[in-house]
């Protein structure tokens, strides 16, 4: 006589594998779509202006026009090499200095005890409620007064006085921290932020690694800052001068193209080389 179960099994296998081939199948559809985008832009650097508006689609350049990114990185009215330097120096200054002012806060958020800590707290989780344009104008009239417009300086300088989100999540791995480790460190005379470098970091350096990649991909992307504050076209990021190099007369889509396509490759990249970073830091609030 066959065993139950074995019969059991036999009756939804049939299902689990629909329901697997279903959701994958879902899930390409969904991939393929938001990919889609990109693969236009990315074919579309390759190409030459009368392909991009040809009658038909072409989904692939023929022939593949290499000279668009010769002429991308030669152009004098637009500065590509230098403005990629600048949102190099500009997302890597801000992610460091993210990194620094929040990691402090959130030890004396989660690893110190002190009077009224849980109310500052609220109140710097409040200051998400705050929109930053709210704030936007008396900050720039503040910059002015000190003579820091057309510099990095207003960009890159609020970010040492810490942000309230990525505030909020270093938090939660720094009560993950055994405080028997921290008590241990202190009665043998290391000072607080001897402990906050060689015994916390370490420990939540997952957690700092995810909120340096998050601040490097918001500051990549940052468009309406630096087109305030800076004037001069070779001081520009890659967001605000393939605006401005897009919007001129002349309208030359295959080096616009080229341009976003060479301006969002080093963030997929980063992506690639660190989405196992992101799951881990994402799914677990602390390491042992």
């Amino acid at each position: 006589m066959t065993p139950v179960p074995d019969a059991r099994k036999r009756r939804t296998a049939p299902r689990l594998l629909w329901q697997t081939v279903s959701y994958h199948g879902v899930m390409l559809l969904f991939a393929a779509i938001f990919l889609l985008p990109f693969f236009w832009m990315t074919i579309s650097a390759f190409k030459t202006k009368a392909q991009i508006f040809a009658d038909h689609i072409t989904w692939f350049p023929n022939p593949i026009q290499w000279q668009n990114v010769v002429t991308l990185v030669t152009r004098d009215d637009f500065p590509f090499v230098r403005q990629f330097m600048n949102s190099v120096f500009y997302a890597g200054s801000v992610a460091l200095a993210i990194c620094f002012s929040c990691s402090l806060a959130a030890y004396s958020f989660g690893c110190l005890r002190w009077r009224g800590r849980n109310f500052v707290f609220i109140l710097t989780v409040c200051a998400l409620l705050l929109p930053g344009i709210a704030t936007f104008l008396p900050t720039y009239i503040g910059w002015s007064k000190l003579g820091f417009n057309g510099t990095y300086v207003p960009l890159i300088a609020p970010a040492l006085f810490g942000d309230a989100f990525f505030i909020f999540m270093l938090r939660q791995f720094f009560l993950g921290v055994p405080r028997e480790l921290l008590d241990a460190a202190r009665l043998d005379g290391a000072s607080e932020f001897r402990i906050w470098w060689q015994i916390v970091m370490p420990q939540v350096r997952t957690a700092l690694i995810i909120v340096g990649l998050f601040a490097i991909v918001y500051t990549w992307n940052e468009f309406f800052g630096p087109l305030i504050y800076l004037q001069k076209k070779e001081d520009f990021p890659l967001s605000v001068g393939l605006f401005t190099f897009q919007s001129g007369r002349s309208k030359e889509w295959p080096l616009a193209m080229a341009g976003a396509f060479f301006t969002a490759l080093p963030m997929v990249v980063l992506f690639l080389f660190t989405q196992r970073l992101f799951r881990q830091g994402l799914n677990s609030r602390s390491l042992k």
